[in-house]
């Protein structure tokens, strides 16, 4: 079930020469109503500067035009912020270059309703209230300056100032909710308690809307009136659950032979098969073109997490459009009579494929690998997505030599929602140990830095088919000491490559590298600029004692010498 929702609107000139207030609201349509939700924007161009009324507008339609297309996998806040950052830095550059808008700015309340959630930016003395269960709520906070003569001056505004501080907050929907956004020409003149009883007067929106407006004029306002409400009439489903709701009628599909068919796809060959999931190459009936089709064992059928797992995989698949990953076919739920999801195939072979082939990675190969490895990563991570298992066996060299991130199976993604308060999210820290961060083993999160020290194990693997730091088996809690070298066991490796795998695996996150542009940085220029190697931990450090640890261990040493002395004198 969608979000259903009411709105009403008013904007009136009233004395000014014209209406520098501006209003928009983008109401998209089925599943993009559930990934980026509806947008409903109200600024207040600032009063007595030139290009006010241009800078509310542009400010506006920018926004509203510019959210939708960021990244279905960013959050609204990080999009919001994203968006409103970048239209105060053009308002600027126009009020920079053209004397006549020097000073242009403008107030921006804004609300993005989505699922069960409400998101809330907001920058000026343009207000949002909710009225809920009959108590009405101011939402937001006036930047203005706290002296009386001065409660008309802005603090903040976006085309104010370069750095532009913007307030988010959120919180959960609730059916019968009217969220009010108002210039300052309704609720200065009108006040709390008039508002409150203008809302409870109407049921019709756009009726409260136009009362609220022309009251505030005919109680002498002297500023442009504008008035937008919001009520909700029905939630729609949390966020994922409406994503994959379609969906979880679909069974699992039993093993499948080659020549059978499965709704438009024929087996052709099985590709892998794991604890949890199953791949085939499959062809098109009608167009005979190849894919591969991924879904689970008949073993997880009842078990909804993994089914959910995978139709998150899916989803996120289909809105990482990126040549370092497979492209998702965008089938319908309609199409399929079983849970699976069909992506582009590419001949060739896994790393690890070709490492238990006996292929030798000479060092010039594997550069290029990693460079290859740390785009996709990037890519990945522009998005907002956390691979969470980059190892060889995930990582795919076509016959073009084009290599290919696999299985997002266990990816975060940081907008992703819960699913009746589980997800994929929930899985805590998966993955292969041998290439897992020391960090991850510590309980903390998966971030960019655990993705880049996997590829740099990953590396490490390919040049000498062992680990940093030695293998780790499954629910083993390592020690980390200091890695061995890769010129232990391959004199050949250059020292500049050896270092840039060294600073990627390092046991102390804070040394290693922070992005993944980072240390592709440092692969492209090579050994043009090399890194110096990274420095040696001290003892102390390596045996994790404190200062004072090592002075009472001395001060016993010298103690029990000094009894020594006593007693043979």
């Amino acid at each position: 079930m969608s979000l259903q929702f009411e709105i009403g609107q008013s904007s009136l000139t009233g004395p000014r020469e014209r209406n520098e207030d501006y209003v928009g609201i983008v109401t998209p349509l089925s599943e993009q109503l559930s990934i980026k939700g509806s947008l409903i924007a109200v600024a207040d161009g600032v009063s007595g500067n030139v290009g006010g009324g241009e800078a509310s507008e542009m400010t506006v339609r920018t926004i509203t035009a510019d959210y939708y297309a960021t990244p279905d996998t960013w959050d609204p806040p990080t999009a919001l912020d994203k968006v409103i950052t970048a239209a105060n830095r053009w308002l600027i550059s126009q009020a920079n270059a053209n004397r006549d808008l020097a000073g242009m700015a403008t107030t921006l309340s804004l609300l993005i309703l989505r699922g069960q959630r409400y998101y809330l930016a907001h920058v000026g003395d343009t207000r949002i209230y909710l009225l809920r269960d009959g108590v009405l709520k101011q939402l937001t906070t006036d930047h203005v300056w706290d002296r009386p003569d001065m409660r008309h001056v802005l603090k903040r505004a976006v085309g104010l100032d370069a750095h532009l501080s913007i307030d988010f907050s959120e919180g959960a929907l609730q059916v019968g909710d009217i969220f009010t956004l108002l210039s300052d020409g309704v609720w200065e003149t009108l006040g709390e308690k008039t508002i409150h009883e203008s809302l409870l007067k109407f049921n019709n929106m756009n009726m409260v809307a136009e009362h609220l407006t022309k009251t505030a004029l005919d109680q002498q306002s002297a500023d442009n009136s504008t008035a937008v409400l919001v009520k909700i009439n029905a939630l729609g489903a949390d966020t994922l659950t409406e994503r994959i709701a379609g969906g979880k009628h679909l069974t699992l599909p039993p093993k499948l032979n080659v020549g059978e068919t499965i709704d438009d796809f024929e087996v052709l060959e099985l590709l892998h098969e794991s604890r949890a999931s199953l791949l085939y190459k499959v062809r098109n009936t009608d167009t005979k073109q190849l894919f591969v089709l991924k879904t689970l064992q008949p073993l997880l059928a009842n078990d909804m997490e993994s089914c959910n797992g995978l139709l998150n995989e899916e989803w996120l698949g289909k809105r990482v459009v990126s040549q370092f990953v497979p492209q998702v076919l965008p089938l319908s739920i309609e199409k399929r009579s079983k849970l699976y999801f069909v992506m582009s195939w590419h001949e060739g072979s896994t790393l690890q494929q070709r490492l238990d082939s006996g292929h030798y990675f000479t060092a010039a190969g594997t550069a290029k690998v990693a460079i290859d490895m740390l785009r996709g990563i990037g890519a990945l991570h522009r998005l907002g997505i956390i691979h969470r298992d980059i190892k060889p066996a995930n990582i795919h060299q076509a016959r073009d030599q084009r290599l290919r991130l696999l299985d997002l199976g266990v990816a975060m993604s940081m907008s992703a929602e819960s699913v009746n308060g589980d997800s994929t999210q929930a899985i805590q820290n998966p993955g292969t140990p041998s290439f897992m961060a020391p960090e991850l083993f510590e309980g903390k999160g998966a971030n960019a830095q655990t993705d880049i020290y996997a590829a740099g194990v990953t590396l490490y693997h390919l040049l000498t088919r062992k680990y940093p730091y030695g293998e780790i088996e499954p629910f083993q809690h390592p020690k980390f000491g200091e890695p061995t070298p890769l010129t232990r066991y391959r004199p050949d490796i250059p020292y500049w490559l050896e270092n840039i795998i060294l600073k990627a695996v390092a046991r102390d996150a804070t040394l290693g590298f922070e992005t993944a542009e980072e240390m592709l940085h440092a692969l492209e220029v090579g050994e043009l600029k090399p890194l110096l190697a990274p420095a040696r931990t001290p003892l102390i450090a390596r045996a994790r004692l404190v200062k004072w640890q090592w002075i009472a261990i001395f001060s016993f040493i010298i103690n029990m010498l000094l009894i020594y002395l006593l007693l043979v004198s």
